[in-house]
């Protein structure tokens, strides 16, 4: 069984996404012959459960170009939304919570096993981020960087960002948004010279409108940026 994704190890403050909870759900679920939950049915689920309590959301973009919500939970809340299962998928979904919650063990082959996953799947989803942007990043750097402005890609290098957690920041901040495959950033942030749009036809005749960070905005994001880190370590 693959192992949820958690934010941390060994301590109440690990936090994992109600993705990863509906799919480890969905897992025992097919143990016991049991019926998948759905994204929607489950984001209900969870919404009610919670009804009252602190949590935060963010959107995340499907390979289908669709968006779907995800919570962020603690492992206390994935385990009251876990007891909404029958007895046998809820004992189970239990037992692996609960042992996540257990100080990291480099001997322990489930900790073990939980820290090479992650470390796997960050590599995978890098890798399948830097091949998706790839023709797109020879465009972007001929054709819109220039007068001291910066793409993303600049600024995420000048940061020393992880690229797909500093497009989730800038979505999740609603600092920028993605339209018509491009993306874009809000009104209020151009209204603030933040950002630059340029807008122009390349040689194969595509029309672009692509956001670039001025060396205003570039300082404002850094500062942004480093509270948001703050806060999810916090």
């Amino acid at each position: 069984m693959n192992m949820p994704i958690l934010t941390q190890f060994g301590n109440s403050e690990q936090k994992m996404s109600s993705k990863d909870l509906l799919d480890l759900i969905n897992q025992v679920r097919a143990q016991f012959n049991e019926k998948p939950v759905r994204l929607n049915d489950f984001n209900n689920r969870v919404a009610d459960e919670l009804d009252g309590d602190n949590y935060e959301t963010f959107v995340v973009q499907n390979s289908n170009n669709t968006e779907s919500v995800v919570f962020e939970l603690t492992i206390d809340q994935c385990i009251l939304i876990g007891m909404r299962e029958s007895k046998g998928v809820r004992k189970n979904v239990l037992a692996i919570l609960k042992e996540k919650q257990k100080p990291f063990d480099i001997t322990n082959p489930a900790h073990l096993l939980q820290a090479i996953e992650i470390q796997a799947k960050q590599n995978i989803a890098l890798k399948q981020e830097l091949e998706t942007q790839a023709p797109k990043v020879a465009f972007v750097d001929k054709y819109v960087a220039g007068n001291g402005n910066k793409t993303f890609r600049q600024v995420a290098k000048l940061l020393g960002a992880n690229e797909r957690k500093f497009r989730d920041f800038l979505k999740k901040e609603k600092i920028m948004y993605k339209l018509n495959g491009e993306w874009l950033a809000y009104q209020n942030h151009i209204d603030a010279k933040r950002f630059h749009n340029n807008t122009g036809i390349s040689e194969s005749n595509h029309t672009f409108t692509r956001s670039l960070f001025t060396p205003k905005g570039v300082e404002w994001t850094a500062g942004e940026w480093a509270k948001f880190n703050l806060r999810g370590v916090a």
